[in-house]
């Protein structure tokens, strides 16, 4: 059910406008915070964080270029993330202070390891040559034409199964959270 739904609050152009940000680019957009801050979480929370910046902004609020929008948001906030991973870093440890130490949240582990399952879950049901060309260029993070010389494809072709995979884990992700 749509929140404006639960509420019975009229949904504005702006919340429509970030729905529509989201369905669209927000794969994207976590894998670019991803390569920014080198933590999938980070980039989850700083996604989020993004959406509520273009959700508190009003209807009247122009914005000519949603998407360019969103990534320079996101852009800023991971180097206020980074900034900040840097402050902690070179502060002196207390072991008898809270806060300073990290220490793995057991929910978020959890949640990890599941993302991970579904992942593996989705490219098992993929042809191998699709799911492998997927690893190899997403997870492994290598460019196109590596992939194709390797795999003895065309670069066409292996961005073919990347696009394919990509297709298909969005589709049993988005599955996925309907069921939810």
């Amino acid at each position: 059910m749509d929140p404006s739904e639960a509420t019975g609050a009229p949904r504005g152009r702006r919340a429509d406008q970030v729905v529509a940000l989201f369905r669209e680019h927000n794969a994207a957009l976590v894998a670019f915070l991803r390569a920014r801050l080198n933590s999938h979480a980070d980039a989850q929370e700083v996604a989020q964080e993004v959406y509520l910046k273009l959700l508190s902004l009003d209807d009247a609020t122009k914005i000519d270029s949603p998407r360019a929008f969103l990534f320079r948001a996101a852009s800023n906030l991971a180097v206020d993330r980074l900034r900040m991973r840097n402050v902690r870093a070179a502060a002196p440890v207390d072991p008898d202070q809270d806060g300073w130490h990290v220490t793995p949240i057991p929910e978020q582990h959890a949640s990890a390891v599941q993302q991970w399952r579904d992942m593996r879950e989705a490219l098992d049901e993929l042809p191998p040559k699709t799911s492998r060309a997927f690893v190899m260029h997403v997870i492994d993070g290598r460019d196109f034409a590596s992939v194709a010389k390797e795999m003895n494809l065309s670069e066409r072709m292996v961005r073919y199964h990347v696009g394919h995979a990509l297709a298909h884990c969005r589709d049993r992700r988005d599955r996925a959270e309907t069921l939810r």
